[in-house]
């Protein structure tokens, strides 16, 4: 667990009744990075109003406290690729035209529109980052560190999907850089921009790649039942974020090595 006992330098919050107005008022922050919120299609499926209070109203909540005591700080929104659902064409642009097939995917699109009002007319510097499929150390859930619980308990093992839907994944590292990169150099006009590594890969292949770092052979299968909010086709185009200045420090092998070995030690614990 992260030890949070570091005096001023933590602010404890309750998500679900969150009220920023006394950070803002007191400190001083030349960004803000929102990284709150929910992560997860098949929760907002069980808990849509939960979901929507998450990753819409506070959005509004913190975008509100900034413009009115610190209206020069920046303001960058992490969304998702999911406001894009399954879109007609790939690669996916910016422009690619929205269709989200989850209520997660509605509330991130409703919380790039709620940057875009606050910078329309309130004047605040906001940027939504559409992020695809992230992964890395420190993530307990998707398809991953699912897989990695499978291999421990089951000797054959079933999965979602027919393997060939495909992602665009990019690791926790390279994310960091991107969001890094977004706060010096984008121009915070509401803009939305694609985080991804430009790169299709199936899900079958991703699966296979992963378990091929085991140190057994693990026997699985695909279903072919789709589950209800998951998008079938991805890839984005990441010209924007190019142009910012982003090129990708780590391939999908290596960062799955590295979660790999994450998640094994965090088992042997």
């Amino acid at each position: 667990m992260v030890d949070y006992e570091a005096g001023d330098r933590y602010f404890l919050i309750d998500v679900s009744n969150a009220d920023f107005h006394d950070i803002f008022k007191d400190q001083s922050f030349d960004v803000c990075i929102n990284c709150s919120g929910a992560a997860s299609v098949p929760d907002s499926m069980r808990h849509p109003m939960r979901d929507y209070q998450l990753n819409t109203v506070n959005v509004y909540k913190l975008l509100d406290a900034i413009r009115i005591y610190q209206p020069s700080c920046r303001f960058i929104n992490l969304s998702s690729a999911a406001v894009y659902g399954n879109p007609l064409s790939l690669p996916i642009t910016e422009s690619t035209t929205l269709g989200p097939v989850s209520p997660y995917g509605f509330h991130k699109g409703m919380s790039e529109q709620i940057c875009l009002e606050f910078h329309r007319f309130f004047h605040l510097k906001t940027c939504s980052l559409r992020i695809f499929s992230a992964f890395g150390e420190g993530l307990k859930k998707q398809l991953f560190w699912d897989l990695f619980l499978k291999a421990k308990t089951k000797k054959r093992i079933e999965l979602f999907g027919t393997g060939r839907e495909s992602r665009d994944f990019i690791y926790i590292r390279d994310l960091c850089q991107a969001i890094y990169l977004a706060s010096l150099n984008s121009d915070f006009n509401a803009q939305c921009i694609n985080v991804a590594n430009g790169r299709e890969i199936t899900i079958e292949e991703s699966v296979s790649i992963f378990y091929s770092l085991f140190d057994h052979p693990v026997e699985y299968r695909f279903s072919g039942q789709v589950r209800t909010g998951d998008p079938i086709n991805w890839v984005a185009d990441i010209g924007t974020l190019r142009n910012l200045g982003y090129e990708a420090q780590y391939s999908l092998v290596e960062g799955l090595t590295n979660y790999y070995q994450w998640a094994c030690a965090e088992d042997s614990r």
